[in-house]
């Protein structure tokens, strides 16, 4: 095959994006640029597109995203996660008004469409790791206040009141103080993420949530055995709660080749190494670390629209400034995703529920539950 000669599924991925707003649930450029620049967002500069970076104004804007959810990560062991947690969101939100004709702060739905029509990218805040509320629902108000839509339960370690798929579990899921978390999101119209979760926290927050729910970068425990990935028995659940899985591009959630290879340097949850000198030393023993290509996260999508259907579908990329597997490398990428998609015979309906069809619906009944006379 001549690869100069045009694709004719590239065309049509790149015309279907044009059309329907792409939206990707989780990217964490926010401590990206806390690190590579002190929180400088000038110095850092996301109008430039430099060597070793996977997300900035042009990728993102090559690869059609029109919706970019950033999350103000939490580390699991920071002693002031409140403090930590907004000096994250001032960034997304200095961020957004240096870039004011690039990026839009979105605070409800409707602005996904509002930056569409206005050329820009629509950034949703989220907060990544609940210890950042501090065992206060008062904290979840403020958070709101200022515009945190989404939050992710825990993190790699669990808190005080919800389990990690990573952790060993303390509260059987969810303590009492966790469920009144889920009552006030749902009261408040927040996003609630389960990505991270126990297996536990996932079955509990189903039963109880009075709105859909989102894993914003999570795949197919199937396809790939790591906790973080969803068993079949979370996502048959998925289409009853109206939920939505939001398939992720980290390669050891990806491939099981990964997974095996990052094994003996981690912890029994899958977390936690390995160092240079470690992964150096696995590389000339064992080969180079293989990465989860884009082939096989498609096979994760295909595999996921088959247990949930296409209703409850979208993309998390989660990048976050470290490698990733062959076709994946950066925000460039979705057009491709895309027109492997349709070589295996999406349709366009499908896709574009998956691009962003899908997020929009959950968020809008997100909304529309918190405004429901029960919810306050």
């Amino acid at each position: 095959m001549n690869r100069h000669a045009p694709d004719p599924a590239l065309a049509r991925a790149l015309a279907l994006l044009e059309d329907a707003p792409l939206v990707d649930g989780h990217n964490d450029l926010p401590h990206t640029i806390r690190h590579a620049a002190g929180g400088d967002v000038a110095q850092y500069d996301l109008r430039a597109r430099r060597e070793k970076r996977d997300t900035d104004i042009p990728r993102l804007t090559e690869g059609r995203v029109r919706a970019q959810v950033l999350a103000a990560y939490v580390p699991p062991k920071e002693t002031q996660p409140a403090s930590y947690a907004l000096q994250q969101v001032a960034l997304i939100r200095r961020l957004v008004a240096a870039y004011p004709d690039a990026l839009l702060l979105a605070m409800r739905p409707a602005d996904i469409a509002n930056a569409k029509r206005t050329g820009r990218i629509a950034v949703i805040a989220s907060i990544e790791n609940g210890a950042a509320i501090e065992g206060r629902l008062d904290t979840l108000d403020a958070f709101r206040d200022l515009g945190v839509r989404l939050m992710t339960l825990c993190h790699n370690l669990g808190t005080d009141w919800c389990d990690s798929a990573t952790d060993t579990a303390r509260h059987g899921g969810l303590s009492e103080f966790g469920r009144q978390v889920i009552a006030a999101m749902n009261r408040l119209g927040m996003l609630i993420d389960l990505s991270h979760t126990s297996d536990a926290v996932m079955h509990q927050v189903l039963d109880i949530s009075a709105a859909p729910v989102i894993f914003s970068h999570s795949n197919a425990r199937a396809l790939c055995d790591h906790p973080r990935n969803m068993a079949d028995e979370v996502l048959v659940r998925l289409p009853a709660n109206g939920g939505l899985v939001m398939a992720t591009f980290v390669p050891q959630f990806i491939s099981q080749r990964s997974r095996d290879w990052l094994k003996p340097m981690q912890d029994r949850f899958g977390k936690d190494g390995p160092d240079a000198e470690a992964a150096r030393t696995a590389a000339r023993e064992r080969g180079p670390w293989p990465r989860g290509s884009l082939a096989e996260l498609c096979d994760h999508i295909d595999y996921l629209a088959g247990k949930v259907g296409h209703d409850h579908i979208g993309i998390g990329s989660d990048f976050f400034g470290g490698p990733q597997g062959p076709g994946l490398e950066d925000a460039s990428c979705y057009p491709h995703i895309f027109a492997e998609l349709i070589r295996r015979g999406w349709t366009d309906a499908t896709l574009k529920k998956l691009a962003g069809g899908n997020f929009l619906r959950v968020w809008r009944a997100v909304e529309q539950a918190a405004a429901q006379p029960s919810a306050q």
